[in-house]
């Protein structure tokens, strides 16, 4: 029998495409690029498996005439990049890479506040432009975290990391989430549930960990940020759309809200002008995972569940993280 074929659509680890070579032949593409939807139809073509970034959106549009594609392993936690009802009904598994980074970006959430809230990056651009001729007692005033109410928005595993970190820094957790933590949980995170307005009136720092979806599209709006108190600072380590980056900015601009850490974007990469234009937010470009290890894990769980998927290794049959099990039972 020959070989089943699978498609990596970015470049991997080499380790992780000899991984998937010991089962399938692997075709690994040397250079990210964003795809159109004919351009992604035409490279998923004669594959029995394919594993995606976040950037390769597969909709029934692209899934239309291909009756071989059994498998999709998404390189990330996130899959709104996926139509997971149209994959389901073309009979394909797909499968994300949760929980291998939920510590990595827990931290980076942790960067985020400390370097929005004390203005280290306005701070040290001025430095480096040769602006630093002596000091001022009111140079470069930032807001504590210490003591401080920390909000957060979305109680997963993530938020809940992010939440234990908080003890070190005496400071009581709220949080808001679709379902409420059972109390052990609760009390292991120091964390206490609240009604979404009362976690917006009541956080000085307000961390964002509720995954995309269209219901919570602009689940930050302009009604929402009025809310929040004039000095917060907000954190995104979600998805882009969560927050209405327009009126993000409009806030900060005024002086309606503080500060603001990003790491995604509305329509990622391009980030909206007047968000580039203001000191007070800090931009980095979805790394929030970015480590080396954790890296190496997301690869390594998208490479195992593609391998169990197409019915080969130990796991045979088996993925570790299907998001569509359903499709395993038919």
């Amino acid at each position: 029998m020959s070989k089943q074929r699978v498609w990596v659509s970015r470049p991997l680890f080499p380790e992780i495409v000899t991984k998937l070579e010991q089962y399938f032949v692997v075709v690994a593409e040397t250079a990210d690029q964003k795809r159109s939807t004919e351009q992604l139809k035409k490279a998923l073509a004669g594959f029995d498996g394919a594993l995606l970034g976040l950037n390769d959106r597969v909709d029934a549009a692209v899934l239309e005439g291909n009756n071989r594609l059994k498998a999709i392993a998404n390189l990330g936690v996130g899959y709104n990049n996926l139509d997971i009802a149209a994959i389901t009904r073309a009979g394909i598994i797909a499968s994300n890479t949760p929980e291998v980074l939920n510590e990595s970006v827990a931290d980076y959430a942790w960067a985020l506040l400390l370097v929005a809230a004390r203005r280290v990056n306005s701070a040290e651009r001025w430095l480096r432009a040769g602006q630093w001729h002596g000091m001022r007692f009111d140079d470069w005033l930032g807001v504590d975290l210490h003591g401080k109410t920390l909000g957060i928005l979305g109680m997963g595993r993530i938020g809940q990391a992010i939440a234990r970190r908080a003890q070190g820094f005496g400071m009581p957790v709220l949080y808001h989430n679709r379902h409420r933590l059972p109390e052990s949980l609760e009390q292991s995170c120091g964390a206490r549930y609240v009604d979404k307005p009362t976690l917006l009136r009541e956080s000085d720092h307000l961390v964002l960990v509720l995954p995309f979806t269209s219901e919570n599209r602009h689940a930050i709006g302009a009604a929402e940020l009025a809310l929040m108190k004039p000095r917060a600072v907000l954190v995104n380590i979600a998805r882009g759309g969560i927050v209405d980056d327009a009126a993000l900015a409009s806030a900060l601009r005024d002086g309606r809200l503080g500060a603001a850490g990003l790491d995604v974007f509305e329509g990622e990469p391009a980030v909206h002008a007047d968000l580039l234009a203001l000191e007070n937010v800090v931009l980095s470009p979805h790394i929030a995972s970015a480590t080396e290890d954790t890296r190496r894990a997301m690869a390594t769980l998208a490479a195992d569940n593609l391998i169990a998927a197409l019915g080969r290794g130990p796991q045979s049959g088996h993925p570790p993280t299907p998001i569509n099990p359903e499709v395993l039972t038919r």
